[in-house]
């Protein structure tokens, strides 16, 4: 039997232990995604809904298929920075009439839905998406354009976003845009670029140039209405291809337009039926404790979120640190590699090169469970070829053309994040559990880099070491360091797509299977040159 048989003890006072820090964690993230729930704040959003509005939320509830989920993607962008959490745009991947679209919503109640530098960098993370998964973009417009006082940091790379749409469309990709308000100055632009176009009567407006800005540059005086209205638009510009009678009446239309688009997926799809683990999604609040020096079984992970808990391990007796193997989720194949030991070995790198290769000559997507501490260090190891071996991992891993999924459960520092399919890997998805943390090492090990380093050059120079001020420095590099590789800040720069509570890792992963199955999945046989 390939069945996982699970070996914790759910009553345990460590099970307990672990729930409880889980938790903790969990009701820290809740709090952000309250805020990112406020958008502007009740102020705003009272203003919005008193002009007959709906907002962003509202909008994408009534696009999607009733009782279909709604995968949000990266939530948290901005945190940390001056800019509202969230970025001014909700974004994620939703059902619209049986088809999967990456569907861009500008929230009006911030700022009105102006792009920041962060709304451009998460726009154009799921502009890639959309590309690598070949899903039909719907972007719900109202939108003031770049926001002005940060106009530097967007305007160049903002192009970007326009590029990609044409690039959607010229890959036979449908781009809907659905115009809710004002679609101002590069806003203009995504009615502009979109193959499809919405707009609503006395609603929508779509100008290069306002008014105010139309009589400053060539001495015009003109309206809304008669400058980008959507009745004008629709009727005189041609840029309307369909005149709503209010919002609801666009959103109607918008989904009539995926229905006639005779859209068909171009992967595998499923290759069995669904079957539930044999054990609670609850458990996995249990299975990693709250210091990631104690180690534990990725096969409890895998038991909890695979198709009946079967899971057939590769090389289980070699490389023991890294568990590899094949398993299904919501019917989907995948080859899963998960850390357990936490370093990576030359047999670990070796054995998930050989994996990744039979992957790819299969035609199966990868998911990566990171826990790793990176690869291993020391006189034995560099001489018996560390660096090559992981490099053979790391040059699978870059090579790869099956798609990769990447979850941060626990650890994931220094170069195993990289064989492990960081963000710079290009996944086509990245996730991570609120235990998860992720930087070039652990805080404690990185500020006894620093100390060590520091020490030396004042020997070096003849002084003496100022053991207070190095124990001073130390703690507050290894604050900084804490602080930097906690999940909120991470995916608030956008190396992540999402944190994720770990009881929805297997919805999650459905999801996004499915939605990688919208395009072709193929494997190659070329990789680069492996060192021996």
């Amino acid at each position: 039997m390939t069945i996982i048989r699970s070996r914790i003890d759910t009553s345990s006072e460590e099970f307990a232990t672990n729930v409880e820090a889980m938790n903790a964690k969990l009701a820290e993230l809740d709090l952000e995604f309250r805020k990112v729930l406020a958008g502007g704040g009740e102020k705003y959003v009272e203003r919005h809904r008193k002009r007959g509005k709906m907002t962003a939320r509202e909008r994408i509830e009534l696009l999607v298929d009733e009782d279909s989920p709604f995968l949000e993607l990266c939530p948290l962008a901005a945190y940390g920075s001056q800019f509202t959490v969230g970025a001014s745009v909700v974004v994620g991947i939703g059902v619209v009439e049986g088809v999967e679209c990456l569907i861009v919503a500008n929230d009006p109640t911030v700022k009105g839905g102006t792009s920041n530098p962060w709304t451009l960098r998460k726009i154009l993370r799921c502009n890639d998406i959309a590309k690598q998964n070949r899903l039909p973009v719907i972007s719900l417009v109202e939108s003031g354009g770049a926001d002005l006082p940060t106009q530097k940091e967007v305007f160049v790379p903002g192009g970007r976003m326009f590029r990609d749409l044409t690039n959607l469309s010229a890959a036979g990709i449908p781009t809907i845009a659905l115009v809710f308000g004002n679609s101002t100055a590069g806003g203009a632009y995504v009615p502009g670029m979109s193959d499809h176009v919405v707009m609503i009567e006395d609603r929508s407006k779509v100008f290069l140039g306002g008014p105010p800005l139309v009589k400053m540059a060539t001495g015009e005086e003109s309206d809304d209405e008669e400058l980008g209205g959507a009745k004008m638009h629709a009727r005189v510009s041609g840029l309307g291809d369909y005149l709503a009678a209010d919002e609801q009446d666009a959103v109607r239309i918008g989904r009539r337009i995926v229905a006639r688009l005779n859209w068909r997926k171009q992967g595998p799809g499923p290759v069995a039926p669904s079957i539930e683990p044999r054990y609670s999604p609850e458990e996995l609040l249990g299975i990693v404790p709250p210091d990631l020096k104690i180690p534990f079984d990725p096969r409890e992970v895998i038991a909890r979120i695979v198709d009946d808990s079967d899971f057939d391990e590769f090389k289980p007796e070699y490389g023991a640190s890294l568990c590899t193997g094949w398993a299904r989720i919501h019917g989907h194949p995948v080859g899963i590699l998960a850390n357990a030991q936490g370093v990576l070995f030359s047999a670990e790198s070796q054995k998930a090169t050989q994996f990744i290769q039979l992957a790819n000559r299969s035609d199966t997507p990868l998911l990566f469970l990171h826990n790793t501490t990176g690869y291993m260090v020391g006189k034995e190891y560099e001489q018996g070829g560390i660096i090559k071996h992981g490099a053979m991992m790391i040059n699978a891993v870059a090579n790869s053309t099956v798609p990769h999924i990447s979850v941060l459960v626990g650890a994931s520092y220094g170069a195993g994040h990289y064989g492990m399919c960081g963000r710079a890997y290009d996944p086509r998805f990245l996730f991570a559990w609120p235990s998860a943390k992720s930087a070039v090492m652990g805080a404690a090990q990185l500020a006894g880099v620093i100390s060590i380093v520091s020490r030396a050059a004042t020997e070096a120079r003849g002084g003496t070491v100022d053991e207070e001020a190095d124990a001073g420095m130390r703690a507050m590099i290894e604050a900084q360091i804490e602080a930097e590789s906690v999940p909120m800040f991470l995916s608030g720069m956008l190396y992540d797509d999402g944190v994720i509570d770990p009881r929805d890792t297997r919805t999650v992963l459905g999801q996004a299977l499915s939605a990688i199955a919208s395009a072709p999945v193929e494997g190659t046989s070329n990789f680069g040159v492996f060192r021996m």
